[in-house]
This record gives structure tokens, C-alpha cells and sequence, in this order.
């Protein structure tokens, strides 16, 4: 076979993306392959530790109130919840003062705080007019879908 219809051959395979191409002519065969580059991707192995589950005992002394279980309500309070999963943020930057504390008035599409979720950061608005009376997370930590995030009391 022809040095040049192989250089043919091998020019066609590259510009196909073909890996693999075998050509007979009578009684002549070429066979060209070419090694297709791997992607290198790195191999994470994410080990989860079972923890102990813990038992958490009532004290029927202390009243159920939003303070110590924000499930339970006041009839002038309500509760702003994750829209999403990600990470919970005060404030727009390490520096900067957070969005609001405990007293402060809001009004209806105040920001609260920030909701990380895959690199993109969400404002979270209150629904409604209030006072901010709770701050259930801690600045920098993770958070649920539908995990409560703040207690307003109305005005």
C-alpha cells in the first residue's frame, strides 16, 4: 500500500474522531488506531460516620413556645423557611453588617439573609411585614430545604 493513502488514512481518522479504522486492499491491510485522550478526572471517596442517635428528654416545666421549638407559634408570629438547600449568610460579605437583627422592623421584600446553593448566591425576602424576633442559624451554616430560618412577629 501507498505511504501517501496511509498519511490520507491517518489524516481523515484524526479529523473523524474515529478512534480505530481498518482498511483491505486485495491482499495488503492497514490497521490504524489511535489512543483517545482520557479525561483525568479525580476520584473522591466521601466516607459517612453513622453518629449515636441521642435522646432528647421534654421538661414538661417549659413552655413550647417559639424560643425552644419553632414548630410552635405564636398566633402573631410566623416563620421564614429555606427555599432550598445550601449554606445560610447574615450579611452580603464576611465584613459587612448582617442583613437584620432581633428587633429589627421589616417590611415585605426586606432581605433577610443569603441562601448559597451551587455557587449561586439567593436573597431571601420576608413575606410580610414584622419584627424579626428569632435568628434560628447561625451565620455560615448549612441549611435544609424547608428548615426554618427566621421568626417575625407581626408589627
Amino acid at each position: 500500500m501507498d505511504i501517501r493513502k496511509v498519511k490520507k488514512l491517518i489524516e481523515l481518522l484524526e479529523e473523524s474522531g474515529v478512534s480505530e479504522i481498518e482498511i483491505r486492499e486485495g491482499e495488503e491491510s492497514v490497521r490504524i488506531s489511535r489512543q483517545m485522550p482520557v479525561a483525568n478526572v479525580p476520584n473522591y471517596t466521601q466516607v459517612f460516620t453513622p453518629q449515636p442517635a441521642t435522646l432528647v428528654e421534654s421538661n414538661p416545666q417549659t413552655p413550647a413556645t417559639a424560643e425552644n421549638n419553632p414548630s410552635r407559634l405564636a398566633a402573631n408570629e410566623h416563620m421564614v423557611s429555606a427555599p432550598m438547600v445550601g449554606t445560610f449568610y447574615r450579611a452580603s460579605s464576611p465584613t459587612a453588617k448582617p442583613f437584620v437583627e432581633v428587633g429589627d422592623k421589616v417590611k415585605a421584600g426586606t432581605v433577610l439573609c443569603i441562601v448559597e446553593a451551587m455557587k449561586m448566591l439567593n436573597q431571601i425576602e420576608a413575606e410580610q411585614a414584622g419584627t424579626i424576633k428569632r435568628v434560628l442559624v447561625e451565620n455560615g451554616q448549612p441549611v435544609e430545604f424547608n428548615q426554618p430560618l427566621f421568626i417575625i412577629g407581626d408589627e
